[in-house]
């Protein structure tokens, strides 16, 4: 492969969160019962007329000015005419000539290496994206093809990258990168499991140092990012082996059979004249108001990147910290309104990552996905008042796993559920000072140990006292205890 360079541009379809479709009052829902959600627009009945949902317009344009793009002053529907079953009109409306957002990029990490966990960063160029209407599911059986149009006429964001990446691994991390986007934006769920997102994948390839792209042929709707990777780390082998053998590349579309880990030929790939692209007669072109655009500009969140290098910077969190923290806007939010209650940002952004989403996890449902944080009745203040109570001394950060586990089911404050369960830490010395005299004189290994240089060796001088204290002994008071005490009796 060292002589051939690998140019690859992908084609991303991603759903607009709306409740109407883009062209009708039709509403959209995942799992509905087939063909329960359409209406007369959406089945292409004579006569129809489309109305324009403008909801799907600003959100498009949301996502634009989150990824850079220029904002067209006026964008223009056009027919894309193609014979589908899953397409009631015949054709599809798109913006081909006149797109709603114009270039843009994407800030990608690529994978980083066992010395350096963090990744490289680059931008990837986006050529446009443009709004479309998602065509119906088309089902096949062994004897029968049943067609839903539930999802015909929902509201489609194609995000085109120009021919900018150049391996699988850039490819899935331009997709993470855009989906956290998209995702941080709250334009899409991005589900791909439910078709919130779909991808194709344009693979072609070059002998190395030349700046003639190669014939291209595209890989389509791809439903996983695990199958963008393994189809072009696929093509990308065909390709190398047809070219190796002095044969040609067809230009065509393939598609991708994850269960025999290979892809067949479709049909040869379609050029826009095949498509017969008019504008439709039926939708005016829509100018964007500047002042919306602006607003909406306005409303947009931090960037998913942005927001981990101010954490880093501002708080001096690792990477290992902010890479999961900023991985997830609700998880991140929740972090900045519990910092807002208690400035411990380290002590907090370590409950949530490590005891938060491993409660999340423990208590989802076998074979559903994750709990989210607004699926708890766990509040940031909580957080904020568990991080207090255990730096000023009121417990123990081993009492603290219990109180978070209990706090986490209940929702109530860790200073209501220490009081309740008694969990406050003993700061009687005298009584610890009897625990500990006992404890050495139980076991004077241990001690000669510790005398000898060994400081873990202490350890098991504490371990009885904790449990005879269930865990309220002060871990630092009863640290320095034992070494006064064990420096006297020598």
């Amino acid at each position: 492969m060292m002589k051939y360079e690998v140019v690859i541009g992908l084609e991303i379809h991603v759903q607009i969160k709306t409740k109407t479709k883009m062209f009708t009052s039709a509403p959209y829902q995942y799992g509905a019962e087939p063909n329960t959600l359409t209406d007369a627009v959406v089945l292409g009945l004579p006569g129809t007329l489309p109305v324009l949902n403008y909801e799907a317009i600003e959100r498009c344009a949301q996502l634009g000015l989150m990824l850079g793009c220029e904002i067209a002053e006026v964008c223009k529907w056009d027919r894309k005419n193609y014979f589908y079953p899953d397409s009631p009109k015949n054709y599809q409306l798109t913006q081909n000539e006149q797109p709603l957002c114009i270039g843009g990029s994407v800030e990608i990490e690529l994978p980083g290496s066992a010395r350096n966990i963090e990744g490289e960063h680059r931008w990837v160029q986006l050529n446009r994206i443009h709004l479309e209407e998602d065509p119906g599911k088309l089902s096949h059986t062994a004897f029968d093809s049943l067609i839903d149009f539930n999802r015909a006429g929902v509201p489609l964001a194609e995000i085109v990258t120009e021919p900018d990446l150049n391996s699988s691994e850039e490819a899935v991390a331009f997709l993470n990168a855009l989906r956290n986007l998209i995702v941080f934006a709250g334009i899409s769920d991005c589900d791909m499991e439910k078709g919130q997102m779909r991808c194709d994948a344009n693979v072609s390839l070059r002998p190395k140092g030349s700046d003639v792209l190669g014939t291209r042929t595209e890989m389509k709707n791809l439903n996983s990012i695990s199958n963008v990777k393994a189809s072009i780390e696929y093509e990308i082998k065909r390709q190398a082996k047809l070219l190796d053998a002095g044969e040609s590349v067809t230009q065509e579309t393939r598609r991708w059979d994850a269960s025999k880990n290979s892809s067949f030929s479709l049909r040869s790939k379609e050029e826009a004249h095949d498509y017969r692209y008019f504008p439709d007669p039926d939708l005016m072109p829509d100018t964007m108001d500047r002042n919306i655009v602006q607003s909406l500009k306005e409303a947009l969140p931090e960037r998913p990147f942005d927001r981990q290098r101010r954490y880093q910077e501002k708080y001096s969190l690792p990477y290992t910290i902010t890479s999961v923290l900023c991985a997830d806007r609700e998880l991140s939010d929740f972090f900045e309104s519990a910092l807002k209650n208690h400035d411990s940002p380290k002590a907090i952004a370590n409950y949530l990552v490590n005891d938060l989403l491993r409660e999340l996890s423990a208590h989802s449902e076998v074979g559903d996905s994750a709990l989210s944080i607004s699926d708890t009745k766990m509040k940031p203040e909580c957080i904020a008042e568990l991080v207090e109570v255990v730096e000023s001394g009121i417990i123990s950060k081993q009492i603290a796993k219990e109180v978070f586990s209990e706090m986490f089911v209940s929702g109530e404050s860790p200073k209501v559920i220490i009081e309740k369960k008694d969990l406050s830490q003993n700061n009687d010395n005298s009584e610890i000072e009897a625990l500990c005299l006992e404890a050495i004189a139980n076991n004077p290994k241990a001690v000669a140990q510790f005398r000898e240089g060994n400081s873990k060796a202490i350890n098991a001088l504490k371990g009885p006292i904790m449990k005879a204290t269930k865990g309220k002994a002060n871990p630092a008071t009863l640290d320095a205890l034992l070494q006064k005490l064990i420096q006297a009796s020598e």
